[in-house]
């Protein structure tokens, strides 16, 4: 026999009876950007590895030892995109969106990064990311966390997320408070693990956010960046929080908390969870205005934050009645010569009178009891049942698949009254 193939390791399948949950996250987004005023961009997945070295820094681990790169057939060097802000600051440079302009961007799809696979973190994943340019103030840094509260809030799950938020200053002050922080582990070098080792002199920040418990006393008597803060940082932070305060948002003040990627400046934040195991970040972002001086475009304001999707599911399933809506509303059923052209007839004027009907007509043939046992599966509330007597009287039969109550015989006006109703109530 010929072997089957399987999807790649670290690349998962989306399956049907998954979707729907999918669905309603997606939908609350999108309700959550239209009330913000955020306007959807939809970006390449593939661009050249130039970007994501010049934007993210040739000594991440991202560019290191997790891109998936490879050189196309002019020679060109291309990647696969780790993450959405590089291209999206690419889009806005490359077509001018940022000359004397405000934007409030949004983008949604599948990164990669070539990582050992575990729960809520794959090789191909989806993210959420929002992206707005041409704002100084710490108010538009607000206004993404409130945006985020808001979506925790339709979602369910406000109780089971914490906001934890730092400053990174400026790129002088930390590169001041970069060399402090070599200065004081390599005093300890005995009791640096092989990643810190390795982070020390390519980006020691990152070690304060170590995972290793053999650490946290070390990294805990580390110098602290609020520190090394200038008089602009601070006042700037000083707004964000209280702001904050102003809104009710609780948050952590985490001093430990930094990002892994080059380009953030001052405000930096991350919505977490204990929920999920070691895989605890649900959503990150911060501020990096230098970024845009960085791919070439002129000194300019930005801020921005990444949610990964699997990881919103996965929280999402925790709560004690995951809010997955059925698939559909209705099931059709026609037995009989007569039922199986009227029936399709009678479908599609259901459609035309109600397109937000989720309404599936069986099809391949089957006797009533098979066809009565697939409406059930397919997990519609009714049945829609077409013989040959409905067919001749113009009338159909529904039958209610979750409650009791009489079957009752509708014409095609009686039945859009009747979903109308249903769906109302829904």
């Amino acid at each position: 026999m010929v072997n089957k193939i399987q999807a790649i390791r670290g690349m998962h399948d989306i399956l049907p009876d998954q979707s729907p949950l999918w669905h309603y996250a997606e939908n609350l987004i999108r309700e959550v950007m239209a009330a913000y005023g955020y306007d959807e961009i939809r970006l390449p997945i593939v661009e050249k590895t130039e970007l994501f070295k010049r934007s993210i820094g040739e000594v991440t681990d991202i560019v290191e030892k997790e891109m998936y790169t490879f050189d196309d057939r002019n020679g060109d060097s291309l990647t696969l995109r780790p993450e959405g802000t590089a291209g999206c600051l690419r889009a806005a440079l490359e077509h001018g969106l940022l000359h004397n302009q405000i934007h409030r961007l949004w983008y949604y799809g599948p990164m990669f990064r070539h990582e050992r696979p575990q729960k809520g973190r794959y090789r191909q994943f989806y993210q959420l990311g929002i992206e707005a340019y041409g704002m100084a103030g710490p108010d538009i840094d607000a206004e993404l966390i409130l945006l985020t509260y808001r979506l925790w809030q339709k979602l369910g799950i406000t109780a089971k997320v914490q906001l934890e938020i730092n400053s990174l200053g400026t790129i002088d002050e930390r590169t001041v408070y970069r060399a402090a922080l070599v200065d004081y582990f390599s005093q300890h070098l005995d009791k640096l693990d092989e990643d810190s080792h390795r982070r020390l002199n390519t980006n020691p920040l990152r070690i304060l956010d170590t995972k290793n418990p053999d650490m946290r006393s070390l990294v805990a008597k580390a110098p602290e960046l609020m520190d090394y803060l200038g008089e602009d940082s601070k006042a700037h932070f000083k707004g964000f929080t209280g702001l904050l305060d102003s809104l009710d948002i609780p948050y952590v003040l985490n001093t430990r908390l930094v990002r892994g990627l080059d380009y953030y400046s001052k405000t930096v934040f991350e919505w977490v969870t204990d929920e999920l195991g070691a895989q605890g970040t649900i959503c990150a972002g911060g501020r990096y205005d230098s970024l845009i001086e960085q791919l070439g475009g002129k000194a300019n304001y930005a801020v921005g934050f990444a949610m990964g999707m699997e990881r919103l599911l996965a929280l999402l399933e925790t709560l004690p009645q995951p809010p997955v809506l059925p698939s559909l509303d209705a099931y059709m059923i026609r037995v009989g010569d007569k039922a199986e052209a009227v029936g399709m007839q009678f479908a599609e004027q259901i459609r035309n009178e109600m397109p937000h009907l989720r309404l599936q007509v069986n099809c391949g043939g089957g006797s009533f009891k098979s066809q009565f046992k697939k409406a059930d599966k397919s997990g519609a509330a009714f049945a829609l049942i077409f013989g040959d007597v409905e067919a001749e009287s113009g009338v159909v039969a529904i039958k209610s698949l979750r409650e009791d109550g009489e079957q009752q015989s509708l014409s095609l006006a009686e039945a859009v009254k009747f979903f109308k109703t249903k769906l109302e109530k829904a």
